[in-house]
């Protein structure tokens, strides 16, 4: 089975409302949508979701470097992810963003040749309950409190914050704790807001919080700084933008910098990395979350296959579809009841466009064959 054909669409949905961190405001995903053919009449599915103040791309040059990629790609089995990944770090460094979604169609190729859902695929088994937490953006402290509140009354089992402002970042905790009480956890992500010194005192003033963890607390170029963190806080720390792949979380598990890793399929490079990152974790018995940008419902039904390959993974955060104005995907994940997820049942990724959703958007980089 051979790569022969593949083709590139970007993707850009309006958010319902803007989604706002530490690093700015988004008012649309921006993606990019990769469907790769073989020459067995398969056809498999991937998708990009740039943070250009996070990876450094965009949905442009997202389409411009994956036009590139696709030509270094052609004629690759799809079934051997050391050398479609090999091939693609060997053309360009850095953009992990758009690698991912190729990585991410040829897992699904290559698990619908196998005959398995992708998870099963990938060693894992549907044997574990996925619930996604609800996340709230940056804003005023009346308008967070609202927005975790209308959370709590949709059943989401957590609450997520988005913070990185400042001191002011203590109020919006102890205001929004208040109004939802201690039975339901919150879990932070300061998306790198805060100095050292700010996030000692920040995460030691909310120590009687129902907190589960913490993510990015300062830049992370600054990690040999989380260490102390780590040590003055009760509160877990979760590495998310300072661990983009295996490399990185083994430097900062011997650091002792952190509790946790954020795996992200678009951070990491692909499924084949965060695989790695994930034996490590398991390795030295450090727990996962699964998360995401602002991939839709195709991004994250791979990340849902990839949340059932460890025990490890258990925390889950795969809201971002449910904040986009359209839905465009046939099959894929499901949202239920109090944030559970449910996967598809077909064989491979088991999510693609519908076919009236890649009518509205053209070839927008052409096709590759």
């Amino acid at each position: 089975m051979r790569l022969s054909r593949i083709t590139l669409y970007s993707s850009p949905i309006a958010l319902t409302e803007p989604f706002v961190i530490s690093l700015g405001p988004l008012t649309h995903a921006n993606n990019v949508l990769v469907k790769a053919e073989t020459n067995t009449g398969l056809t498999g599915w991937g998708e990009a979701s740039p943070f250009p103040t996070i990876h450094g791309e965009t949905m442009e040059g997202c389409l411009a470097v994956g036009a590139f990629l696709a030509r270094q790609l052609l004629g690759v089995d799809p079934r051997d992810p050391e050398t479609f990944t090999a091939r693609m770090d060997r053309a360009v460094t850095g953009n992990a963003c758009i690698k991912s979604a190729f990585d991410m169609a040829c897992y699904d190729l290559a698990a619908q040749a196998a005959g398995q859902p992708l998870y099963a695929y990938l060693g894992g088994k549907n044997d574990k309950a996925l619930h996604t937490d609800y996340t709230v953006s940056l804003g005023s402290v009346d308008k967070m409190v609202d927005k975790a509140k209308w959370i709590k009354a949709q059943g989401f089992p957590v609450v997520k914050l988005k913070l990185g402002e400042g001191p002011q970042d203590a109020e919006r905790v102890r205001m929004i704790s208040k109004e939802l009480g201690s039975d339901l956890p919150l879990r932070l992500d300061a998306n790198q807001g805060w100095t050292t010194d700010l996030a000692i005192e920040l995460l030691q003033g909310m120590a009687s919080y129902n907190i589960q963890h913490c993510e990015a607390p300062i830049p992370r170029r600054d990690f040999l700084d989380l260490p102390r963190i780590r040590a003055a806080s009760t509160i877990p720390i979760m590495a998310d933008e300072a661990c983009w792949d295996h490399l990185d979380a083994q430097r900062l598990i011997n650091l002792k910098a952190i509790d946790l890793i954020n795996i992200k399929i678009s951070k990491s490079g692909g499924l084949f990395k965060a695989l790695k990152i994930l034996r490590i974790a398991e390795a030295h018995n450090v727990p996962v979350q699964i998360g995401g940008f602002l991939e839709s419902r195709l991004g994250f039904s791979a990340a849902a296959h990839l949340a059932l390959c460890s025990k490890k993974a258990i925390y889950f955060d795969f809201d971002t579809p449910l904040m986009q104005s359209e839905d465009p995907i046939r099959g894929g994940i499901r949202y239920g009841a109090g944030g559970r997820i449910t996967l598809p049942k077909e064989n491979g990724l088991g999510a693609m466009p519908t076919a009236d959703y890649l009518l509205r958007l053209g070839e927008e980089s052409g096709m590759v064959e």
